[in-house]
């Protein structure tokens, strides 16, 4: 299966530079994975078009201000991005420039508390970044640390919080669960009164939101992410699963934890583990039967995984039809409800 089958042109205006206020006022293509049919709805419509018995799950975790400038001893300046926590102070980072961070390279701060020292590459070229610091690393991150927004956002946002999602909780990813940018407290006290909602974890990487580079669908290394499934969320998942109620997963990456968790007959175990599960069509979903999703990049493993899960014909009909009707795409854009 070549990568190329995943490519559609977007003209660059569908962007979306700004989130949508309120929140749940994005747009949101309401899709049946069966017959293909669309509707065009509002993210505020979400709780009409849920079943009694319906399991909503979420992903809580919460982007950390990763993007960080340090400097050298000698006055030069080197960017790190924060990409996810291999060892305790230890970081795997994306460094611009790469020459100025070779392994030993000390790195100072704005902030005379923290230093670093760069220890050694990574396989895909990264640096690994050991950090010595005085208090609480999270607390020292926020106070110097930029939110990492997409390249393809252009616009400074004005409101760090609006990049996370309003349940956000464990500190640890790169880059925001962007389907969950739809809820208000509001809406998921709505939802909470008709249906069942659950939460995991995955903390998540650049390497989601990547094109896929390798010619052939296969060929392509799945990047690692860390997840965690608490012994509440696993119960709640099992028994939907017994009494045959919806698995609503929210987010991609919501849908990765599942699957990487699930067994063969859909069940899942409470715990933690590193995935490397790489989903595209040919796939059989175990555990999820219906996705909510923003508006994925071109070649991409995640419009690979939801080509999976609806038919890629039917998932690329729907983008025509979301181009057509100038939907907001990306991060901060609408959304679908694939059922």
């Amino acid at each position: 299966m070549r990568v190329d089958e995943f490519d559609y042109f977007l003209p660059e205006e569908l962007i979306a530079q700004e989130a949508i206020e309120p929140r749940d006022h994005s747009r949101m293509l309401f899709m049946s994975r069966e017959s293909g049919n669309l509707q065009h709805k509002h993210f505020y419509d979400l709780p009409d078009l849920l079943e009694p018995g319906d399991l909503l799950v979420l992903n809580d975790t919460k982007v950390i201000p990763a993007r960080i400038f340090a400097h050298k001893e000698t006055g030069a300046v080197i960017e790190l991005l924060l990409l996810k926590q291999v060892a305790l102070d230890v970081w795997q980072a994306l460094v611009k420039p790469g020459k100025k961070a070779q392994p030993g390279t000390k790195l100072l701060f704005d902030l005379p508390e923290i230093t670093a020292e760069v220890l050694d590459f990574s396989e895909d070229g990264s640096r690994l970044i050991k950090f010595t610091y005085q208090g609480i690393f999270y607390d020292i991150l926020d106070r110097m640390g930029k939110m990492p927004l997409p390249p393809y956002i252009k616009k400074t946002l004005e409101d760090p919080n609006r990049y996370q999602p309003v349940y956000a909780r464990e500190r640890g990813s790169a880059a925001a669960p962007t389907a969950g940018l739809h809820f208000t407290p509001e809406l998921l006290q709505r939802i909470s009164e008709k249906n069942e909602i659950a939460k995991v974890m995955l903390h998540v990487g650049l390497g989601t939101f990547r094109p896929v580079k390798e010619e052939n669908v296969e060929d392509h290394p799945m990047h690692k992410e860390f997840y965690r499934i608490d012994e509440f969320a696993a119960s709640a998942i099992n028994n939907a699963k017994k009494e045959g109620r919806r698995i609503i997963a929210v987010g991609t990456t919501t849908v990765r934890t599942l699957e990487s968790a699930a067994d063969e007959n859909g069940f899942v175990k409470a715990g933690e583990s590193w995935t490397q599960k790489y989903i595209y069509p040919g796939y059989k979903f175990k555990c999820v039967d219906a996705i909510i999703t923003n508006f994925h990049l071109p070649k991409s493993t995640l419009i690979m995984m939801i080509s999976a899960f609806a038919g890629k014909d039917n998932v690329f009909n729907a983008y025509e039809e979301a181009i057509k009707n100038e939907y907001r795409f990306y991060s901060l854009g609408d959304c679908m409800f694939i059922k």
